[in-house]
């Protein structure tokens, strides 16, 4: 199928080259020359403006944005519905608010423009093992981009879970309950790395639970991946940032009366893990790296806000 696709970070260039390799006409656009040259050397169309991209679509078009939550979505969102036609998709594949894509969705339902929510999770791994996508919005809608979909996903990787909002209301649950885990490996490899009765091997033991272990995880390979590179992680700064995800998960707990103690908890300690030192803190931020390419502090920054 054709397709726009808005923003050529670290999961949209990916996604590009996903939708490229299959066959799609990608048209691209970001406000980086260099992001933008690199994927049209690899056979994506280049589009100077929002515009630009608009008008090398044909009709019924469907335009992917991946652009960070808040006021950049929130403008680039508006300025397509402007652009674009009755029928017409737009997909937010970031993590907005889903309250801002309930009401983005029926801004746009006026004008006869399609928003679609679709949550991504995958991160820098994306391109190799697909992304995992929790889509929300009309069936029509998802339908029309489903090809790309197909594309962009593993193997029943995903899915429609629902009316506007309900992607990014998922893909939020999602993010608060990953936050309990990686909280769960950093305490657990915390106090592996300060026993003083034994001298133990933390890459081999990660490896090790990844064989048949009832803790075994995506998450656990990626920390033995870490951990094989620097076993007592000294050269990360224990500072976990949080992206607004799992601040939601709790608010939306809070409004429901739902006891979400862990998740609150993870939470409370990535916060914890601005004012001081944590093995636990730097596992975390290794593993932010390790899935999401997200950047870490090296630890002669220390740990505290810049």
């Amino acid at each position: 199928m054709d397709i726009g696709m808005v923003g050529l970070g670290r999961m949209g260039a990916n996604m590009t080259r996903r939708l490229l390799r299959d066959g799609h006409r990608v048209v691209a656009a970001d406000l980086s020359p260099d992001a933008l040259a690199a994927v049209v050397a690899e056979g994506a169309v280049g589009a100077a403006s929002l515009s630009a991209l608009v008008d090398a679509l044909p009709r019924r078009r469907a335009v992917w944005v991946m652009v960070p939550a808040g006021p950049p979505v929130e403008a680039t969102i508006s300025e397509l519905g402007s652009l674009l036609s009755s029928g017409d998709v737009i997909v937010d594949g970031g993590n907005s608010n889903y309250h801002d894509s309930m009401r983005r969705a029926e801004a746009l339902r006026a004008r006869g423009v399609d928003l679609v929510d679709c949550g991504t999770s995958g991160g820098i791994w994306g391109l190799a093992e697909g992304f995992c996508l929790m889509v929300g919005g009309p069936p029509s809608a998802f339908s029309h981009i489903e090809p790309a979909l197909r594309s962009l996903a593993p193997p029943d990787g995903y899915a429609h879970v629902g009316p506007s909002g309900a992607g990014h209301f998922v893909k939020m649950i999602h993010n608060g309950i990953e936050y309990g885990l990686m909280a769960a490996y950093g305490e657990g490899f915390e106090l592996l790395a300060g026993s003083k009765a034994f001298e133990l091997d933390l890459p081999g033991i990660a490896r090790l639970w990844m064989r048949g272990s009832v803790v075994r995880s995506w998450l656990l390979e990626l920390a033995a991946r870490a951990l094989e590179r620097d076993p007592r992680l000294d050269s990360i700064a224990p500072y976990v940032q949080d992206s607004g995800e799992g601040r939601w998960t709790v608010l939306e707990a809070l409004d429901q009366d739902v006891p979400l103690p862990i998740i609150t908890l993870a939470l409370m300690q990535r916060f914890a893990s601005r004012q001081g030192v944590s093995f636990s803190a730097k596992l975390q931020a290794a593993l932010r790296n390790e899935f999401g390419g997200h950047p870490v502090r090296a630890a002669t920054e220390g740990g505290a806000a810049p």
